[in-house]
């Protein structure tokens, strides 16, 4: 029988028992590949032997996995969520690397060695939590979105560190080997953005008037490995040319689809790469050195746990919040393989800390699902427990909502909420704002302001606020998913009052519009218009015309002012 033929045999057979009882006891798939990697592995039965054909069959499933990844990314998403992304993500990843760093230090390990293993503890596991939240429906929620932002900005660390480690094998050259590697990244960076951009619009474009799903899956699947190659023949990793396509076919109308072509060859080539880190545990190695497999367990579940909750803490999160971010930010990532692997190919760790390391690595993704889901059980009762902490705040908002009636509501004292707020001053409409900037609340409190800390996401929240005697309720912050929330709460308590919300483009108009608001505001449509009424000016169209032509476009986007614009006088 053919030796090839007789592996992938065993490998299927392998593949579809575990993950069938993958599935049957809801664990995710990819510890099932990882077991079968164990298993099989040259360190066990020894039915899988380590080949350079295999090994970079299965980084095709790594570029797969970023080509996803850039899917979900774009340049805007990245800028509405640039506080958590850049701030609670870049605190996450830099906390843990040096405290990976501090202990590695007193177990002998050089700096360089060190710091890669602090990069590789820093990643927690994209596909494991993103998929688990998304079967909770906790994506959206307080503390999904907090973890989702860290995932992210760990994403994006991956391919600064898939430059920082192999350049660390040569300290001497270190700061010439990473200004080379971040020229040559920018350089490819502009290359792909500004001409790629326009580029795959209109050839995705002509494909798809070709009407033949087998030649968009194929060009899908061209992009993807082009990218990969121009990156890889570029000197920098192929992981990052993957990245680069999703984020441009993101940009594009055609992102669903593409995500649905490449998942297939994304799942099962990303269960064979699985399967050949598994396959690099050597058990003996482990038991032989088991306190240290317990104690990156311990780091990475209890140590990475609770920096997480502290940084989650002070960046102004409940208690409750900021445990469940942690809880699913407790474990390893697959990245965290892929950076384990290469820091020990360039020989900055030696075998007798990779092997413990990738067996701590393995059972915290193992744990991962239950210590989530305990963390759901126990984030109830500090709710509750919070909720006692925080009723001396309730009634502040009580209070300062008291004396008022017929007001406005203002979720958001940010830029746009103290600009909605003066305008309100000016006609004497009283009003009540909401804001979760403990700062920010404490400058308007100390201007005079009827500014109070609260989170407009709770029903007691703006029940203190007066809702039941409120006018209008207005939503100045952009985040899609917390407006949802509010017009939730008001819709089930006041069906005919007015909800104004902001929004960044209307890429999210109808949802909006769905859940009950009267109007929705965005920004992008309001910025053209401005522009557009310089431009006029400028080229000394008349002021009445300007202002006409801006109402009456106006009135064609915004259906409760059409009636009013619609009776404005003739131009001129």
């Amino acid at each position: 029988m053919h030796e090839g033929l007789r592996v992938v045999l065993i490998l299927l057979t392998a593949a579809v028992l575990m993950v069938a009882l993958a599935k049957a006891a809801r664990l995710p798939s990819m510890l099932a590949y990882l077991a079968i990697g164990i298993a099989v592995g040259p360190h066990a039965l020894g039915w899988l032997h380590e080949s350079e054909q295999t090994r970079q069959l299965a980084e095709f499933g790594v570029v797969f996995l970023m080509f996803s990844i850039g899917l979900e990314f774009s340049l805007p998403r990245l800028v509405s969520m640039r506080w958590k992304v850049f701030g609670l993500g870049g605190a996450q990843v830099l906390a843990t690397v040096l405290a990976t760093m501090s202990i590695a230090h007193f177990g002998g390990i050089p700096w360089q060695g060190s710091l890669a293993l602090g990069a590789v503890f820093a990643m927690s596991s994209t596909a494991i939590v993103g998929r688990l939240l998304a079967e909770k429906l906790d994506l959206h929620s307080a503390s999904g979105r907090r973890t989702m932002s860290v995932l992210l900005f760990q994403d994006l660390m991956v391919v600064f560190m898939l430059i920082l480690i192999p350049a660390l094998t040569d300290t001497s050259r270190l700061a010439a080997a990473l200004a080379t590697a971040l020229a040559q990244t920018l350089a490819v960076l502009l290359l792909v953005i500004v001409a790629g951009r326009p580029l795959i619009r209109r050839w995705f474009d002509f494909v798809v008037r070709r009407k033949s799903t087998e030649l968009f899956m194929l060009n899908v699947l061209w992009i993807t490995t082009a990218l990969a190659f121009l990156t890889d023949w570029a000197g920098l990793s192929l992981t990052l040319g993957a990245f680069l396509g999703g984020m441009l076919i993101s940009e594009t109308m055609y992102r669903p689809q593409g995500e649905a072509d490449i998942r297939p060859f994304r799942d099962v080539l990303l269960g064979l790469f699985f399967i050949t880190i598994g396959a690099q545990l050597d058990l003996v190695v482990v038991w032989q050195r088991i306190e240290w497999v317990a104690l990156v367990l311990l780091g990475l579940v209890a140590g990475k746990g609770l920096l997480m909750l502290v940084v989650t803490r002070l960046s102004g999160a409940d208690t409750a919040v900021a445990f469940r971010t942690a809880a699913q930010l407790a474990q390893a990532g697959e990245f965290g393989f892929v950076l384990l692997t290469l820091a020990s190919a360039n020989g900055l760790l030696a075998p007798e800390v990779v092997q413990p390391s990738l067996a701590g690595m393995l059972l915290s993704m193992l744990a991962a699902p239950f210590v989530i889901e305990r963390a759901r059980h126990w984030s109830t009762k500090l709710s509750q427990d919070e909720w006692l902490r925080h009723s001396a705040a309730l009634q502040e908002v009580a209070a300062h909502a008291f004396s008022i009636r017929d007001h406005a509501i203002i979720c958001g004292y940010g830029r746009t909420g103290q600009s909605v707020a003066r305008f309100l001053y000016k006609e004497k409409i009283p009003f009540i704002a909401l804001d979760m900037d403990a700062h920010r609340v404490q400058q308007a409190l100390t201007a005079g302001e009827n500014v109070v800390f609260g989170n407009a996401e709770r029903r007691e929240v703006l029940l203190a606020a007066g809702l039941e005697r409120a006018r209008i309720v207005v939503v100045t912050s952009p985040d899609v998913p917390s407006a949802l929330k509010v017009l939730g709460i008001v819709r089930s308590r006041r069906p005919d009052l007015p909800v104004i919300v902001r929004a960044a483009d209307d890429t999210h108009l109808g949802e909006l519009k769905r859940a009950g608001a009267t109007e929705v505001v965005p920004e992008v449509i309001e910025g053209s218009l401005m522009l557009a009424a310089q431009m006029l000016l400028r080229l000394d169209v008349p002021l009445r015309r300007v202002l006409h032509d801006v109402e009456e476009a106006r009135g064609r986007r915004y259906e409760s002012l059409r009636e009013r614009y619609r009776d404005a006088g003739p131009r001129e």
